[in-house]
């Protein structure tokens, strides 16, 4: 994770009930003292930082990052909130199962500002997208979506922070589901259960 950690607190909350069925076994972040990382510790989740400063390059961090994330053997990685992209050595040992989310509906907005792009592209709906992460920029297989009206008069803050309910709530449904249920991806298809 890079930031402060809500979608994190809103997994957190969920898995403390046995019926949603998931558990979270480890929080990794780009950056250390960040809020995300006190939200995990204060509920006894291990956690761990990996700054790509500290890496010759990219590449040796992306190598790092599968090696740390690969102790926990994980059954689902969650990126959401975690603002780099994975390279080769990541993706090959987590590919289909690691997934992240976007502040839009995709394809449509890609990249750091989905919902700026959309009011200023004039949409009327936006949305969340969580898709299987792959080499592109919020470019995988689309596992769940989220629509949500562009209201007049919004502005930015005001859009994001209703996307950022939505995707709360559609990350929580689908990453229970997902453990629960199982999945598989066929081409560009997601399938849960």
């Amino acid at each position: 994770m890079s930031g402060t950690g809500t979608n994190l607190q809103a997994l957190l909350d969920a898995c403390g009930d046995p019926a949603y069925g998931a558990a979270i076994i480890a929080v990794g972040a780009d950056r250390p003292e960040i809020e995300g990382l006190a939200r995990a510790e204060r509920a006894a989740v291990p956690t761990f930082v990996l700054r790509v400063p500290d890496f010759p390059d990219r590449e040796a961090w992306d190598r790092a990052l599968a090696e740390r994330v690969g102790e926990y053997q994980p059954d689902l990685v969650v990126l959401a909130g975690f603002m780099k992209l994975v390279g080769p050595a990541f993706l090959s040992r987590f590919g289909e199962r690691t997934v992240n989310t976007h502040p839009a509906l995709s394809p449509s907005f890609p990249g750091m500002h989905g919902p700026r792009d959309a009011l200023a592209y004039g949409v009327k709906v936006t949305g969340c997208t969580l898709f299987i992460v792959d080499k592109g920029v919020d470019t995988g297989p689309i596992v769940a979506q989220r629509a949500v009206p562009v209201l007049d008069g919004d502005d930015e803050a005001a859009l994001h922070e209703r996307i950022k309910v939505a995707e709360r709530d559609m990350l929580v449904d689908t990453v229970g589901r997902m453990i629960r249920a199982g999945w598989s991806v066929t081409d560009r298809k997601v399938t849960l259960g």
